[in-house]
C-alpha cells in the first residue's frame, strides 16, 4: 500500500500513545491529593491551637514534614497537568501555545519551590 491509497495517507497519523499516561498521572496525583489532604485536615484538627510554636513543633517531626512536602509537590503537579490540558485544548496559535506552556511550567516550578521552602523553613524553625 503506497501513499496513494487511503491507508497510506493516514499512516503515521495515529495515536501518539501519551494520552493514557497523562490521564493516569493526573488520576494518581488526584488520589494522592485526597489522601494527603485528608491527612492534613485530620492532623490539623488534632492540634490544640494553630500558633507558630505549635505548628513548628508539629512540623519539626520527619513524618509531617515529609508529608507536607509531598502534598505541595502533588498539588502543584496535579494543577500543572490540568492547566496543560486547558492550554492544549483552547490555545491554537503555535507561538502563544509555546508561551503559555513556558509560563505554566515557570509558575508550577515557582509554586512548588515556594511551597517546599515554606514547609522546610517552618520545619527547621526559620523566622
Amino acid at each position: 500500500m503506497g501513499n496513494g491509497t487511503s491507508i497510506g495517507r493516514v499512516r503515521g497519523l495515529g495515536s501518539a500513545h501519551s494520552g493514557a499516561h497523562h490521564w493516569l498521572i493526573q488520576r494518581f496525583t488526584a488520589i494522592g491529593n485526597l489522601f494527603l489532604g485528608g491527612w492534613l485536615l485530620f492532623s490539623l484538627l488534632g492540634l490544640p491551637n494553630y500558633s507558630y510554636i505549635t505548628m513548628h513543633d508539629w512540623l519539626a517531626h520527619p513524618l509531617p514534614a515529609t508529608l507536607a512536602g509531598l502534598l505541595v509537590l502533588c498539588t502543584v503537579w496535579h494543577a500543572r497537568l490540568g492547566m496543560q490540558v486547558l492550554v492544549e485544548d483552547y490555545v491554537h496559535d503555535a507561538g502563544l501555545k509555546f508561551a503559555s506552556f513556558a509560563a505554566l511550567n515557570l509558575a508550577a516550578f515557582g509554586a512548588g519551590a515556594f511551597g517546599l521552602v515554606c514547609a522546610i523553613r517552618l520545619a527547621l524553625g526559620g523566622a
